[in-house]
């Protein structure tokens, strides 16, 4: 193999979109993707699960903190046909979020899907990270999705229906790196979406998380390979972690997602679901 082949920005970008159809389970539903950008060159979760939403039928807004890899999420869903708008939004800015959603509720009629992908991670145990940046990882992993929640449930509850998708992570029941704010953070995102589903479960709203367990996205080559001696040795390790020996894709984050925003999922709410390989099956 060669050593583009093994470079960090095509590492995350071989994991090209399945060669699968994808059935039009989404078909004229409006989607909101927070977080549909990517951190780096290849797929993060948010932007493979803005273009299989596209894929299904949907109209997706593409929200980033970054404006050009929000519009690069939308450059690729329209160029495949598919339809799809770009926005800038700060989701730690609770008026940004309203502003946004009511705008967009106003001009599409609706809102049938939220799927909350922002996340950082910050190395460092108790002692290393400081208050601050403890404080920062909550509000952008966890506040976030309470404030975009907060926003978008009212629309949705008018018209008696909706789908919420948050992400979060096995590190919310499982260890793995020294990042105690990064844990609590999608601990508490777990149990944030189990409230929000059991609240409004009689009012049409379903509400479920999903927990990625190892999975090769750009995000770990910048917030996780300095763990590592090199970003070889960070794939090997974490391939040995998983039971099936390998890392999953941003597809099966993206996968799983559209099945949880589906009607297909219809049956399932306050599920925290695992997508790792088996990962958390191992004793602890």
């Amino acid at each position: 193999m060669s050593s583009a082949a093994t470079s960090p920005a095509t590492a995350a970008a071989a994991a090209a979109p399945p060669d699968l159809p994808i059935a039009p389970v989404l078909k004229d539903r409006v989607a909101l993707v927070f977080g549909a950008g990517s951190s780096g060159p290849g797929w993060g979760n948010g932007k493979a699960t803005a273009v299989t939403f596209a894929r299904a039928g949907a109209r997706v807004v593409c929200i980033d903190i970054d404006g050009a890899a929000a519009e690069e999420t939308r450059g690729l869903i329209t160029a495949e046909g598919h339809r799809a708008e770009a926005a800038v939004c700060d989701v730690t800015h609770s008026a940004q979020i309203k502003a946004l959603v009511d705008d967009v509720a106003a001009r599409l009629g609706r809102i049938d899907v939220l799927h909350n992908n922002v996340g950082i991670t910050v190395m460092g145990g108790i002692l290393e990270e400081s208050e601050e940046s403890f404080k920062r990882v909550l509000d952008i992993n966890l506040t976030s999705a309470f404030l975009t929640a907060k926003h978008t449930l009212p629309h949705m509850l008018a018209r008696g229906k909706g789908a919420i998708v948050n992400v979060s992570s096995v590190a919310a029941i499982r260890y793995s790196y020294p990042y105690p704010s990064y844990q609590a953070s999608k601990a508490g995102l777990n149990q944030l979406t189990m409230s929000i589903a059991l609240q409004y479960a009689k009012q049409g709203i379903r509400a479920n998380a999903i927990m990625p367990g190892m999975m090769d996205t750009p995000l770990i080559y910048k917030q996780i390979v300095g763990q590592y001696d090199s970003a070889e040795a960070m794939r090997a390790a974490r391939a040995a972690k998983t039971p099936m020996g390998r890392q999953g894709s941003a597809w099966d984050i993206a996968n799983a997602a559209l099945f949880l925003a589906s009607d297909a999922a219809a049956y399932i709410t306050g599920v925290s679901l695992p997508v790792d390989g088996g990962l958390t099956c191992l004793a602890i």
